[in-house]
């Protein structure tokens, strides 16, 4: 973990307001849907943990201790599918492959987990709400210049981030800054 540098929180008005731009990505050309979701995520990720965390809060808020079962789930699970991934060669390929398949599988199995243990509401408004806003931003925020250019400083290695950290665990370190 050393050298990780968390990235600067972007402004409101380029994350959301004025010099905002968006556009409904094409979803035919998954490869370039994937690298704008990548990018973004790795731009914007102050921005997202900041709204995560507000959201969090607020669900926290009214119901603290589902809350704190359902992160504690998907925790285990995210931590258990990055342990199988590193140590089994199949998992490993299908999670570099199908990224997104990957993610849906483990928040699928948390979801499994936390129903069987009753928190279903607080996972979804909790912490699936959080992930899916964040993925629809990143799905749908086009690129600028400073974009780019911060990407490709963390894909050569000049910078390490902790989002950058996240999406290597997921298998998808290629994919950042192309």
């Amino acid at each position: 973990m050393a050298g990780v540098q968390p990235p600067p929180l972007r402004s409101l008005d380029d994350f959301l307001l004025c010099s905002a731009r968006f556009a409904v990505p094409d979803v035919r050309d998954l490869d370039r849907w994937n690298n704008r979701i990548i990018n973004n995520l790795l731009y914007y990720q102050s921005n997202y943990l900041v709204s995560a965390l507000g959201l969090l809060l607020l669900v926290g808020y009214f119901q603290p201790f589902q809350l704190l079962v359902g992160a504690m789930v998907v925790t285990l699970i995210f931590l258990g599918f990055v342990w199988v991934a590193e140590n089994q060669a199949p998992v490993r390929r299908f999670r570099r492959n199908h990224p997104s398949i990957s993610v849906f599988a483990i928040l699928l199995a948390s979801y499994l987990l936390i129903s069987v243990l009753g928190d279903v509401a607080v996972f979804l408004f909790g912490i699936a709400f959080p992930i899916m806003m964040v993925l629809v931003h990143a799905s749908v925020r086009l690129r600028s210049l400073k974009n780019k250019l911060e990407n490709k400083l963390e894909s050569i290695g000049l910078k390490r981030t902790p989002m950058g950290l996240l999406l290597e665990a997921l298998g998808q370190e290629q994919e950042a800054g192309s």
